[in-house]
């Protein structure tokens, strides 16, 4: 039975776990409320959102949005920036800047930066971080400062189905195929052909798919086993079940 002398600390825990579960309900209704979707846009005006999709709160950085495209089903994580054109409130002509295609992921912190073309194809995934742009800055004049020079911006192309890993960064001109694997932290620059694996910085083709001979080099452990169609989670969890007998 607790003491007169613990029932202030008693209260105090009580309290604090009460103000706490107090400051989670209002946490997620805060990020409930601040996220973008087509039906609740707030103040942001894209040229499209497709249906499905929506931008997790807080957003990062985001303008341009006249000339930013995003499709259906494509889910934006906290703090993801999109940008199109150097700064807000230039007009950037008839056509779109950026555009996502369906189911695109964008993980937490990722930016995409699109001061001129940037295209994202659909069910490209990115992990956390992911950095995108079509601009970086120039250095030919050695006796000005670089970020005071001018910069030099080619457009960026990344094929459908891709998956860029934590950290990745995708720099102007580079066009990835296909189903490309680009590794976390890898520097991507030029072109990458469908079906490839990159790595490094810069990145190179570590592994590629031929036709004939499948994956050069061969991939070392064995694909993974889909779950099958039908099965329910209720079916799953009794599979974990006996696992663990």
């Amino acid at each position: 039975m607790p003491t007169n002398r613990d029932t202030p600390a008693s209260f105090g825990a009580w309290r604090r776990r009460v103000l706490a579960r107090a400051v989670h309900r209002g946490w997620r209704w805060v990020q409930e409320a601040g996220s973008v979707t087509a039906e609740h846009p707030g103040r942001l005006r894209f040229r499209r959102l497709g249906h499905g999709t929506r931008l997790a709160f807080p957003q990062g950085t985001v303008f341009g949005e006249p000339w930013i495209e995003l499709g259906s089903h494509c889910i934006i994580a906290e703090q993801v920036t999109l940008t199109a054109g150097m700064m807000p409130g230039l007009d950037l002509g008839p056509d779109p800047i950026l555009t996502l295609g369906d189911g695109v992921v964008l993980g937490r912190g990722s930016h995409v930066i699109a001061d001129t073309r940037v295209t994202i194809g659909s069910d490209t995934y990115c992990g956390p971080y992911v950095y995108i742009t079509s601009t970086n800055h120039s250095y030919d004049d050695p006796g000005q400062p670089v970020g005071k020079q001018w910069p030099r911006a080619e457009p960026v192309e990344i094929g459908p189905g891709c998956w860029l890993g934590t950290g990745a960064v995708i720099l102007p001109g580079a066009r990835l195929g296909r189903n490309v694997v680009v590794a976390a932290g890898a520097v991507v620059r030029g072109e990458v052909p469908d079906h490839a694996v990159v790595a490094g910085a810069p990145a190179r083709v570590v592994r590629s798919w031929d036709p004939v001979d499948g994956w050069r080099p061969p991939l070392r452990t064995p694909a993974p086993v889909p779950i099958p169609e039908g099965v329910t989670p209720e079916q799953l969890l009794a599979l974990a079940d006996l696992d663990e007998v």
